[in-house]
């Protein structure tokens, strides 16, 4: 057929003999014209016809071996990799080689890990025994005057340089140990919520009492250095942390922290618990009051955690579940469906007459059912009914799903400042041993939703049973607003405190939760990263099947230049990190606490994904006494299960050691420096020298690993003086080839030269801790060093940096090249080390272009050079990235994306193979910004909605700022409106969202090391060669430019995102994945007293307070819509 592109192959090519395999399944993702038209022409090979101008093969191999030859010679040179191998062979006969025990090896991770936490909860069960008794010593107070030192006031002055109330000298100095944050180790302070008065009554007598733990803080830390943060959250909502820090309000002036929102505090608070929220959805609920019931709801889904269910059933005249695909079943209350679920929420709409009885009866048949199949928590059960009171017909409900036993509580709450119905509603609520409130304002929603929490507290408090709660994974980042370098990972350990007087027993009163942070960096630090090989890694995962730590895990994204927190980023699965575990065989027996282990052929991303390894790997996991977490730990099959072991003097060793181009992994624990005042300014390097010399007899060092180094520097030390003989003799010539040499060790070593000046340099981000790809991490080893111990023995691996500023963004710049050293005993083989050059890609193309002028007779007269117009040439790695071209803006682009054709050719003929690859954490940009549409067709309608909008939130903030003049607190006003701009800012920019992609990665099959073909493309034919260049991971493409084969689509290494069919997409949701429960529940005490059940709510917050919220809620954006 004329016109359409097909495929020539050169059947006299070694590997074109063999039979023909299947074609692999991941090639489907081929552009469909493409592969039609070779699945219709590969059963014929054709010959060369048309007489096309003939590449020369062996000319081309010629030019690949010269190349590969001088490349050889120049890297080996300069990087001295010979001589290094030849320095591990040397001591080969003092070497031995052992195999690790990769299950010995998880147990002993886990004790240690396990040691650890058990301190952090000793140290809060101290903070509950200290405040406990405070309590019960304490006489409350009406009348109580009393002076603290407030986190926000503390230093302030006012405009006579006094310090304000509250607002006394407190002494602040930068401490390592708390990320060199300024505080005060020796006392503690208090914070507050904007919306909670500092001089209240409750708060001043809550604080007094608290005072009794700063004793108890000090010892706790003294006993325990590696404590970091330790607080306590009041059920007031005051919150005392320790050491003392000034707390700093976000832009807004705001202090927006509330320690009761927190998960710690709610999980420590409440056992977990089946939620149904029923909500009024009938026209008598329009406006104000609607808002108020949807921030409401979101109010309790914010207090929901992973360990809790949940659904939400809307009604009128019918019901109606706002999630249909979750009619009928609870869905764990998890981030992922607590934002779902705020979603649908904003888009509720009233209409009808509102029917509450079938509403009740749903609610309560999930419920049983979910009890009754032994799912959901199996623990609390309640319902909360939100309504504006036009409620009957229910007692008959209770009656017959409720009474007597009352196994659900309900919850009501009554919206809107009618009180007509306020008897009906808490009837309900104190006839279900639940608890009433009304709110009235937006302002109201938070401290009355958070009564409930108090109510579900009381079988554990009257029972005095402090369960130990530990979180799952997060980053407070409300913590410290201004404090970027808090974005860490971490878990909490939490405890509930309640009052022991005799003469409230029955009221079961919660003071509050106390609690201590455990960064999982940390944590991970006893797992040490020298122990698990080049490929290996250990990871944590929670009772529901969560990650806690785990090198794939990407918790932030990139919006413009800032870093933020993923929506979901402490829900990732561990099936969604290890996703192919696809019969998730390593997920169950991890929830379940098992010990074991099992294998897997895993396809590891490198370099950002352009890139994959292909590994066997051995998982070995087990469970962490006394808390919810299991620890795994992988180590690849081969090189990976063994460790090198070796000796030699302490003289030689720090000899070697003090050189100033030798630096160890700055994220590695050679020696524990944190905890000491006086070791904390110590570098490892420096605290390895102390120990070694026994300077310093309070150094604790890990010894293994210091011997390891100790013969790391011995062995490696000749390098040092060869480098700097070959920086001495270059010439001028010499010094355009390479710009340094570097190697390192399995111990985390890392030696490196410049032969160059380093203002020459043409990459300086490499081999520093801004590149962390480059260097030695806590998760991972160099890519340099990953990529060269898969490579074959003697064979060199290169890539393509590209710089990253802002002056060449994206620009390659320089080459690196690094192969493996491997150390042969008794059979078993291990990576010792691994050495590698930085050279100038002007260098590389020099080298390849004088390889091109070389030419062999044997194929009769030869082009010039790939320079010449009748050549086309190409160096590509094994990835398929051009490292050479004639064109300089295709170097570092994938050759897919500058040769449809070609590379579609080489899939076809299995020179590369493609492999799919999938991300379930990345973030995708929505199609549409608009929930509608529709819209573009209302737009004079939108156009009117918005300027009365804009009309009504001016006069609101007018109105927000009388008062707050009207009550001199002008100031306050001020903030509100800079609240209310920011928060509508933000939800502009809000925009990408969480989505599951997949992507291709292609991968040279090494068997081909040479091929030839032909493609036509139409009115003309594409002639090409390929030829791999020796002793590297490189190969040479020359084929004909004078033919337009622009007929072939592009074949791009892009994501797609993964879309997903509403049957699908509802059957995902729906599904239960299996989870371990908390150990323990609280659901009732028959010594409760359930009377003590609500009533009306506080109005008595200024109107500034009022109608902040308020004004983020007139006119919502879905009703422009």
């Amino acid at each position: 057929m004329p016109g359409l592109p097909r495929f020539h192959l050169d059947t006299s090519a070694p590997h074109l003999r063999r039979p023909c395999c299947p074609w692999p399944v991941a090639q489907a993702s081929l552009p469909k014209t493409a592969v039609m038209l070779f699945l219709l022409l590969s059963s014929t090979f054709l010959s060369p016809t048309r007489g096309q101008t003939k590449i020369p093969l062996e000319t081309v191999k010629l030019w690949a071996d010269t190349f590969g030859r001088d490349l050889y010679n120049t890297v080996t040179k300069y990087s001295g990799s010979l001589l290094l191998q030849k320095k591990y062979k040397d001591v080969e006969p003092s070497l031995s080689i052992l195999e690790v025990d990769g299950l010995e090896l998880v147990r002993k991770f886990s004790e240690d890990m396990e040691a650890m936490l058990r301190r952090k909860v000793e140290a809060v069960k101290n903070l509950v025994e200290a405040a406990e008794e405070a309590d019960l010593n304490h006489e409350f107070n009406e009348s109580l005057v009393f002076d603290y030192y407030n986190s926000v006031l503390i230093n302030e002055r006012d405009e006579n340089g006094n310090y304000v109330e509250l607002g006394a000298e407190f002494i602040l100095e930068s401490n390592a140990h708390f990320s060199n944050l300024m505080v005060n180790t020796s006392i503690s302070s208090v914070q507050l919520p904007t919306n909670v008065y500092n001089k209240d009554p409750d708060i001043l007598n809550g604080v007094y009492m608290s005072e009794a733990l700063n004793p108890v803080f000090v010892e706790n830390f003294q006993r325990d250095p590696t404590l970091t943060w330790q607080y306590f959250g009041s059920s007031t909502g005051f919150f005392r942390i320790y050491p003392g820090i000034k707390w700093t309000p976000d832009e807004n002036g705001v202090i927006a922290f509330d320690c009761r929102n927190r998960g710690w505090y709610i999980q420590a608070a409440t056992s977990p618990k089946d939620i149904v929220i029923v909500v009024d959805t009938s026209g008598s609920m329009k406006g104000l009051r609607m808002t108020i019931a949807k921030h409401t709801i979101s109010t309790i889904l914010d207090t929901l955690g992973e360990n809790d269910f949940v659904n939400i059933i809307a009604y009128s005249d019918y019901i109606h579940y706002i999630e249909p695909c979750f009619k009928g079943i609870l869905v764990q209350a998890d981030r992922d469906n607590r934002e779902h679920f705020k979603q649908l929420v904003d888009e509720l709409m009233v209409r009808g007459v509102g029917v509450v009885n079938q509403a009740l009866i749903e609610a309560f048949q999930i419920l049983k059912q979910f009890q009754e199949a032994r799912q959901g928590s199996l623990c609390n059960q309640a319902i909360m009914l939100i309504t504006d009171g036009a409620v009957e017909d229910y007692e008959p409900v209770f009656e017959k799903y409720n009474w007597p036993d009352r196994k659900v509580r309900v919850f009501t709450y009554l919206i809107g400042r009618e009180v007509t119905f306020a008897d009906r509603m808490k009837w309900i609520a104190c006839n279900n041993k639940g608890y009433y409130t009304q709110i009235s304002t937006l302002a109201d929603a938070q401290e009355n939703v958070m009564e409930y929490l108090h109510v579900l507290s009381r079988p554990m408090v009257i029972n005095h049973d402090h369960d130990i709660t530990w979180t799952e994974a997060y980053m407070d980042s409300k913590l410290f607003t201004s404090q970027a370098q808090n974005m860490m990972l971490l878990t909490t350990v939490a405890m509930p405190v309640f009052s022991k007087k005799n003469e409230t027993r029955s009221h079961g009163i919660l003071l509050g939760v106390v609690g201590s942070d455990v960064a999982l960096r940390e944590l991970m630090k006893l797992a040490p990263r020298y122990k698990l090989g080049v490929h290996g890694y250990a990871f944590l995962n929670t009772n529901n099947g969560y990650i806690l730590s785990h090198p794939d895990l990407r918790p932030l994204y990139r919006e413009g230049k800032k870093l933020k927190p993923k929506p979901n980023y402490n829900s990732v699965d561990l099936s969604e990190v290890e996703w192919e575990d696809r019969a998730e065989t390593l997920r169950t027996a991890m929830i379940n606490g098992e010990t074991g282990s099992l294998s897997m052929d895993v396809k590891v991303p490198l370099d950002k994904g352009k890139r994959v390894l292909f590994l066997t790997n051995d998982y070995f996991f087990t469970g962490i006494s006394d808390t919810p977490f299991s620890l795994g730990v992988v180590l690849s099959r081969g090189h990976g299960e063994y460790i090198l072991l070796g000796n030699t003097s302490v003289e030689d060793g720090l000899h070697d050691l003090l050189h100033p181009d030798l630096t160890l992994a700055s994220d590695w624990i050679y020696c524990i420096t944190d905890i000491d005042p006086d070791h904390r300014k110590l570098s490892q390097l420096e605290a390895m020298v102390r120990f070694l010399t026994r300077e310093d007899p309070d150094l604790e060092c890990d010894e293994e690993l210091v011997r390891q180094v100790l013969l790391d520097a011995v062995v490696t030390a000749p390098m040092e003086a060869y480098w700097t003989a070959l920086a001495l003799n270059a010439s001028a010539e010499s010094e355009q080839v390479v710009d340094m040499a570097f190697l390192g060790t399995r111990a985390g070593l890392l030696r490196s030269t410049l032969f160059v000046g380093s203002e020459k340099v043409s990459d300086k981000k490499f081999l520093t801790p801004e590149d962390e790809a480059s260097v030695f991490t806590m998760d991972r080893f160099p890519l340099w060093y990953r990529q060269a111990a898969e490579q074959p023995a003697g064979s060199f691996v290169f890539n393509l940096r590209s710089a990253e500023g802002p002056e060449s963004p994206g620009q390659p710049m320089v080459v690196t090249a690094s192969t493996a050293v491997a150390v042969t005993v008794d059979k078993k083989t291990a990576i010792a080390a691994a050495v590698g050059v930085q050279m100038r890609l002007e260098f590389l193309q020099r080298t390849f272009w004088a390889a091109t002028r070389q030419c062999s007779t044997v194929d009769g007269p030869c082009p010039e050079s790939c320079q010449d117009s009748e050549l086309d040439c190409f160096v590509i790695d094994n990835n398929g990235f051009i490292l050479i071209s004639e064109r300089s803006q295709e170097m570092g682009r994938f050759l897919g994306e500058v040769d449809g054709a070609l590379m579609t050719q080489l899939l076809s003929m299995r020179v590369f193979s493609q492999v799919t690859m999938y991300d379930y954490q990345a973030m995708c940009r929505p199609l549409s910004h608009h929930p509608s549409a529709a819209r573009p067709l209302i737009s004079p309608i939108s156009a009117l909605l918005t300027a009365t909008r804009l009309l009504v939130n001016e006069l609101l903030l007018l109105l927000l700022e009388w008062s707050a003049w009207g009550s001199q607190r002008a100031d306050q006003g001020a903030e509100a409106k800079a609240v209310f701009h920011h928060s509508h800012k933000h939800k502009k920019q809000d925009v990408l969202q969480p989505c599951d992609t997949e992507y291709p990665v292609f991968v040279h099959q090494t068997a081909i090391r040479e091929t030839n073909g032909i493609i036509e493309c139409g009115a003309c034919q594409k002639i090409f060669v390929m030829q791999q260049i020796p002793s590297s991971n490189l190969l040479l493409l020359v084929t004909d430019p004078t033919c337009d084969c622009s007929i072939f689509p592009l074949v791009l290494q892009e994501a797609t995102e993964v879309k997903y069919n509403a049957s699908v997409k509802c059957d995902r949701m729906r599904s239960q994945k299996l989870r371990r429960r908390p150990g323990s529940c609280h659901a009732f005490h028959s010594e409760e007293n359930a009377q003590e059940c609500g009533g009306t709510s506080d109005t008595s917050a200024l109107l500034p307070m009022l109608l902040l919220p308020l004004c983020a809620w007139v006119l919502p954006p879905q009703l422009l819509g």
